[in-house]
């Protein structure tokens, strides 16, 4: 029995509050929190019409270390679970440790005024949290996240000397909209804009945003573009797995999703330093992403599947091994059963699970942990229990590009 704090009422926290609603022996209590009292409002409102379960609501300016600070105090929760934006990762951590309680999250810590993503501001952290016998659990979404916890069940279970990984993100559904992205749209666009890195050899290789392209046949999508980029999950993996010697991270875009992108870049609406407007400093980035559809609001038309997974090869007993394994997660099927798509559902599940396994112990210790210094086992049966099940392939030869 325990008690959540959830920062964050969009889409990922509409997931995972469903989801930790449906498991009362392990959540006896989940407080929802967040800028927009009426965001937590809909959610507390859906979670009771579907579930008949009732969660406590509070408003929060997560940005603000003393007011999440008071909010935590006030309430008492075992666990944080952080689902805002990455700006606010630090902000929160502090409180956390103000407290002394206990945090997870889904996405690493940037700033806000450069679209840096690295893991160093948050693993600084290590010792505060250990000393106060406090654990962070960073990253548990599903890239990163479950990609995470993917690299690791392969090494331990399917090909123990790993050579080469890529991580291969595939959303094949269909929003009916002009022009939209499938999470946060800030941070979404800062992500796809900025150069693409990937690990090889013993060091980082940077090219052009969106400038290396390849065609896979994804399963139970069909063949897709895939772009190369930087995501998250590189910087720990490398880290943690020095073995490797190259890790990359591949994305599909559409050409429509694209050319959009593109036009918005040439006049300027993907920026993310101010310009003067009528007096007013505004971020063309953020001006955007309050004109374009809520991707909270995009479950209601979409339609198709995601896939999602990691294709590994090196040796297993000598032997040489390629192995792929991947999640497929439909687009309907999650709206129909948390009011959500895919993507938000891929992201929500994952933070909940991550909860779990720290609030029963089982992945619970002192300090800061990236996913896949965890043991994967339990993160995998519940990921097949809870709407995300997995399964694998053996490649006849490595990935030949």
């Amino acid at each position: 029995m325990s008690h959540v704090l959830v920062i964050g009422a969009g889409g990922v926290g509409s997931v995972a509050v469903h989801k930790m609603a449906m498991l009362g022996e392990r959540f006896s209590k989940i407080t929802l929190a967040s800028r927009r009292l009426s965001s937590c409002e809909a959610i507390q409102k859906a979670v009771a019409q579907r579930l008949g379960r009732e969660i406590d609501i509070a408003q929060v300016d997560a940005d603000d270390v003393a007011q999440t600070t008071a909010l935590i105090e006030k309430t008492q929760p075992d666990l944080v679970v952080n689902l805002a934006l990455p700006y606010q990762d630090l902000a929160i951590m502090d409180a956390c440790l103000a407290t002394g309680v206990h945090y997870l999250d889904t996405a690493n810590y940037e700033p806000r005024d450069e679209a840096k993503f690295e893991y160093h501001w948050q693993w600084a952290y290590q010792e505060r949290f250990a000393e106060k016998g406090l654990m962070a659990l960073l990253g548990s979404g599903f890239d990163p996240g479950v990609t995470n916890v993917f690299t690791a069940y392969i090494q331990k279970h399917l090909v123990s000397d790993m050579k080469t990984l890529d991580i291969l993100d595939c959303n094949g559904g269909d929003h009916g909209q002009a022009f939209a992205t499938n999470f946060n749209p800030e941070i979404n666009i800062r992500e796809i804009t900025a150069p693409a890195r990937h690990w090889a050899k013993g060091a980082w290789v940077e090219t052009p945003a969106l400038s290396h392209k390849q065609a896979y046949a994804f399963p139970e999508v069909g063949e897709r573009n895939m772009y190369l980029m930087y995501h998250e999950e590189l910087e720990s993996l490398s880290k943690h797995y020095p073995e490797l010697e190259r890790a990359r991270f591949w994305m599909t875009f559409g050409d429509a999703y694209l050319t959009h992108l593109e036009v918005l870049q040439n006049v300027g609406m993907t920026a993310i330093e101010p310009v003067l407007y009528e007096g007013k400093e505004i971020v063309p980035l953020q001006f955007l992403k309050a004109v374009l559809p809520d991707p909270g609001d995009l479950g209601k038309t979409t339609s198709g599947k995601t896939c999602i997974g990691n294709v590994v090869s090196g040796q297993q007993a000598g032997v040489e091994r390629t192995v792929y394994l991947y999640n497929n997660c439909d687009h309907e099927a999650c709206f129909a059963e948390v009011g959500s798509q895919a993507v938000s559902y891929t992201t929500g599940v994952p933070a909940m699970i991550g909860a779990a396994l720290m609030l029963d112990g089982t992945w619970m210790q002192p300090g800061v942990f990236n996913l896949e210094q965890l043991d994967p086992d339990p993160f995998m049966a519940m990921l097949n229990q809870h709407g995300l099940r997995w399964q694998y392939v053996e490649l006849d030869a490595p990935l030949s590009f």
